[in-house]
């Protein structure tokens, strides 16, 4: 390996997904000489096979329901059927409009940028490409990849993951998903507007289950009215090829038959092989292990994103990235605080929430110092325009601040920013309900929950 230690950069960061550029951009804004190693396209799973193309997928499919139900509104307009080539076509563009936005936000930051498979060769460098890049300190941002359950192979052709499911050629005339997290209930959403007969398998008692439990059922019941199906509470036990498709036997023998399978069990982080354990990076289960501030057991090397053990979320990448750049170029840093990200389901509904769950405030406040109250979406002016049902849930500590928003219905994702603020900035409803929020927006329904957990409700039943 030949020793280029002609430039010894301030940061040398080993991936260039969501925590790894946005360390880049931000360290180089500060003042970092910045190096940057990915092997494939900066932007990484986010850009590439994850949030964006997904949520694209998820709107050629709203817009397919909307051509389907469009007379409810008194317009005339016909289905036709989906043309994949060209739904791949849209979604490709809008990756591409972004990747090459991305490559100028590198570019004029003026940080060095170098295509490779990286690899930890010490406390202080990466070997790629035959050189040894140095660093005064290394930042490792690896991301993550579908994974599988023991002796589920995915091969891409009947059983597939999300990757695959991304770029597959034709609408399946009936699918499996093995997992009802986040990325289960989106594909299977896209899916069934696109024309799939969908069944989603969760060993968990709820979909989305890390959701409150509420928002879980109105998914459930909203999903059910769809015809979307879903068995709830049972493992999967093994998957064979039958004549033309995929059989699912479950552990109490229960038996499911599609063309294919998706597995949506969760990602894994990419760790093996890139000599973290060599060097002395401490790991679990393949996460590498960080403190509040990122940091590793190794004083020079610094963890972010889907590699370590917090939320998988672009947003929070960024946010780590961010935060490890600010510390490196000495201004003050304060710990994320997971509960206060916000979180959004794409699913039809969608499915939104920042703060503790009911279950989680009540471990630990008390049962008796949790206060909840729901507002249903039947209320509001803009969800009955949109034909949206769904219900805002507001946890409050007990003549405190409210700690949990939960939110479920169309477009409700954007009302996802002022929740955050309000359990940030650790707001009374009181406060929230003196805030005037625009009529008719879906916004107001936030300022009507706040207003009636207040005691004070307006377009609400005391």
């Amino acid at each position: 390996m030949a020793n280029d230690a002609s430039t010894v950069f301030d940061l040398v960061i080993l991936g260039g997904g969501s925590g790894g550029y946005a360390a880049a951009l931000r360290g180089a804004q500060l003042g970092l000489n910045v190096a940057l190693i990915e092997k494939d396209k900066v932007g990484g799973t986010c850009l590439h096979r994850g949030c964006i193309p997904t949520k694209a997928l998820l709107h050629a499919g709203e817009i397919a329901d909307q051509a389907r139900e469009s007379e409810q509104f008194g317009v005339k307009a016909s289905f036709e059927g989906i043309d994949v080539p060209a739904v791949h076509k849209y979604k490709d563009e809008v990756i591409a409009g972004l990747y090459k936005g991305l490559q100028g936000l590198i570019a004029s930051r003026k940080v060095t940028y170098i295509e490779g498979e990286g690899r930890l060769s010490s406390p202080t460098s990466i070997d790629v490409n035959g050189q040894r890049i140095q660093g005064r300190h290394i930042l490792l941002a690896t991301g993550s990849v579908p994974k599988s359950l023991p002796g589920l192979e995915i091969d891409g052709n009947r059983i597939i993951s999300s990757d695959h499911a991304l770029v597959l050629d034709r609408v399946p005339k009936s699918a499996i998903i093995l997992g009802g997290g986040v990325i289960g209930v989106e594909f299977a959403s896209a899916w069934k507007s696109f024309g799939t007969d969908v069944t989603i398998i969760e060993g968990l008692k709820h979909l989305v289950p890390v959701e409150d439990e509420n928002s879980s059922k109105l998914l459930e019941r909203a999903f059910r009215k769809r015809g979307i199906k879903f068995n709830l509470g049972t493992f999967f036990q093994k998957a064979e090829y039958t004549q033309d498709g995929v059989k699912v036997t479950l552990a109490d023998g229960k038996e499911f038959e599609a063309e294919i399978l998706l597995v949506a069990v969760g990602r894994a982080p990419v760790s093996q092989g890139l000599g973290y354990e060599e060097v002395g990076v401490a790991m679990d289960r393949g996460y590498v292990l960080v403190d509040e501030y990122m940091r590793t057991n190794i004083p020079t090397i610094s963890a972010v994103g889907d590699l370590v053990p917090t939320l998988q979320l672009a947003h929070v990448g960024f946010a780590e990235g961010i935060l490890v750049a600010e510390r490196l170029a000495g201004l003050k840093t304060v710990p994320i605080d997971y509960n206060g990200v916000p979180r959004v389901t794409y699913c039809h509904p969608e499915v939104a929430s920042v703060g503790l769950t009911e279950a989680k405030a009540k471990e630990i406040y008390g049962a008796d110092k949790i206060v909840t109250l729901k507002y249903n979406l039947a209320g509001n002016g803009r969800s009955k325009i949109l034909k949206t049902a769904g219900e805002i849930k507001l946890v409050q500590v007990k003549d405190g601040a409210v700690v949990g928003v939960h939110m479920v219905g169309d477009r409700i994702g954007e009302q996802v920013g002022e929740a955050q603020l309000i359990y940030n900035w650790e707001a009374l409803p009181a406060e929230v309900a003196q805030l005037i929020h625009a009529h008719p927006t879906q916004n107001e329904a936030l300022g009507e929950a706040h207003l009636a957990l207040a005691g004070k409700p307006l377009h609400s039943h005391d």
